[in-house]
């Protein structure tokens, strides 16, 4: 892939800027010397049980049917945090909302939410629509919570509330993996949320490779 420059010095770019621009996720990371690969992605995966799913699922399942859900506002109230608050609750982990990062000039924001445990952290970014851009700018996320962690992997995950894609940074490889995998909601809800315990359990998986 030929490098071409994207981002000017002197401006500044929040992570919501990644979103708006017109150009291929591979050319964004890049700007930053990542690459990125699309594979089925090995996710952690807890074998713990998790207690309730059936009924989160059941729940989500009765209420889809009368939500109106044309906003960003509308998903994450009522598809992304109910699965969140089961997460935390299963993991007895730390959830935080516009959680602000500000690193340098081309590196900043606010992440929609951030799970943190003792072991690892999930980043998550919830959109409207538009799943591949919203990738764009989990990746440039991801990125910037490199700079500031110490961890050679860190995962994080775009949503619309009913649809996830997850993503993994590779420090030591340079690399941005895109699962091309999707997990709909409510149909896949138990291997969603037993990826994220895995993940957040520190479950340890094979490496991907390209």
């Amino acid at each position: 892939m030929i490098k071409r420059k994207i981002l000017q010095e002197g401006r500044e770019y929040t992570f919501r800027s990644y979103f708006e621009m017109p150009y291929e996720t591979d050319e964004i990371v890049a700007q930053f010397d990542y690459s990125l690969v699309k594979t089925e992605l090995s996710l952690p995966h807890t074998s713990r049980e998790i207690e309730e799913i059936d009924y989160l699922k059941q729940r989500i399942r009765a209420t889809l049917p009368f939500l109106g859900l044309s906003s960003e506002t509308a998903r994450r109230e009522s598809l992304v945090a109910p699965v969140l608050l089961d997460i935390i609750r299963y993991c007895q982990c730390q959830l935080k909302f516009e959680y602000t990062l500000n690193v340098n000039s081309w590196l900043k924001g606010n992440l929609d939410y951030l799970v943190q445990s003792d072991r690892e952290l999930l980043v998550i970014e919830a959109k409207n629509d538009d799943m591949t851009r919203g990738f764009t700018q989990l990746a440039v996320q991801l990125i910037a919570m490199s700079h500031i962690e110490e961890r050679d992997i860190l995962y994080g995950a775009v949503t619309m509330g009913d649809v996830w894609r997850f993503g993994k940074l590779d420090r030591e490889r340079q690399t941005i993996f895109q699962d091309m995998n999707l997990f709909k909601v409510p149909d896949d809800l138990e291997d969603l949320v037993k990826a994220m315990v895995g993940i957040l359990d520190g479950v340890e998986v094979e490496c991907d490779r390209p």
